[in-house]
C-alpha cells in the first residue's frame, strides 16, 4: 500500500509493487489475477485497519468510535476513499466490517431497512468529508489561520461580509481546528438517528 499512499491509486501498478517487494512484475501474477485484485486486496487492508463495534456494545458510542477510526483509516490512506465500496468481489476484512456495523446498528433495534439506512448515511458522511479534508489548501491550523487571512486581504472590502465575518471571528482565531467540524457534523448525525424497533 505505501506505493498507493505516496503516489496515489495510480501509482499501485504491478511493477511498483513488485519493485517495493524486490521481485520481478511477472511473479506477482502467481498470487493475484492482476492490478484488480491488488487493488481489492489494499482496500480489504484498509478495511482492516478500521475499529470495528465490539459484540454487545452500544450501538451510537460503537458508530461513532467507528466513524473515527474510518476516518483516521482514510487520511493515512487517501488514494482509497474513492475505492472503498466498488469492489465487486470484496475481501473477508470488507465483509467483516459490513457484517459487524449492520449487526451493531441491528443489536440496537434498528430494522434491516434503517440500519442499512443508518450505514449508508454514516459512510456518505465519512467519505465526504475525508475527500474535503483532502481537497483544502491548507494541511493544519496554522496553514488555515494563514490561508484563510490571505483569502480575506484578497478580497474586495465589505463584497463578502459573512466569508469575511466566519475568518475573522472564527477561523484566524486561535484554536480553531478545522477536523471538529467532522465531531460536530458526525453528532448530529448520530443524534438524529433512531433505532425503530423498540
Amino acid at each position: 500500500m505505501s506505493a498507493a499512499d505516496e503516489k496515489g491509486e495510480a501509482g499501485a501498478t504491478m511493477r511498483a509493487i513488485a519493485a517495493s517487494l524486490g521481485v520481478e512484475a511477472m511473479s506477482l501474477y502467481n498470487h493475484v489475477r492482476g492490478r484488480e485484485d491488488l487493488l481489492t486486496g489494499m482496500v480489504d487492508a484498509v478495511f482492516g485497519e478500521i475499529d470495528l463495534p465490539t459484540a454487545g456494545a452500544e450501538w451510537h458510542p460503537a458508530m461513532r468510535e467507528r466513524a473515527t477510526s474510518a476516518r483516521a483509516a482514510l487520511r493515512r490512506h487517501p488514494w482509497a476513499v474513492g475505492l472503498m465500496d466498488s469492489r465487486s468481489e470484496p475481501g473477508p476484512a470488507t465483509l467483516r466490517h459490513h457484517d459487524a456495523v449492520l449487526g451493531a446498528l441491528r443489536a440496537g433495534g434498528f430494522s434491516v431497512a434503517m440500519a442499512t439506512h443508518a450505514f449508508s448515511l454514516l459512510d456518505s458522511y465519512i467519505y465526504g468529508f475525508v475527500l474535503q479534508e483532502q481537497s483544502l489548501p491548507f494541511g493544519d491550523a496554522d496553514e488555515l489561520r494563514v490561508t484563510a487571512t490571505e483569502i480575506v486581504n484578497a478580497m474586495p472590502a465589505d463584497t463578502y461580509p459573512h466569508l469575511a465575518e466566519v475568518a475573522t471571528a472564527h477561523v484566524t482565531r486561535g484554536g480553531y481546528d478545522y477536523g471538529s467540524e467532522f465531531e460536530f457534523g458526525l453528532d448530529v448525525i448520530l443524534d438524529a438517528l433512531r433505532p425503530d424497533e423498540v
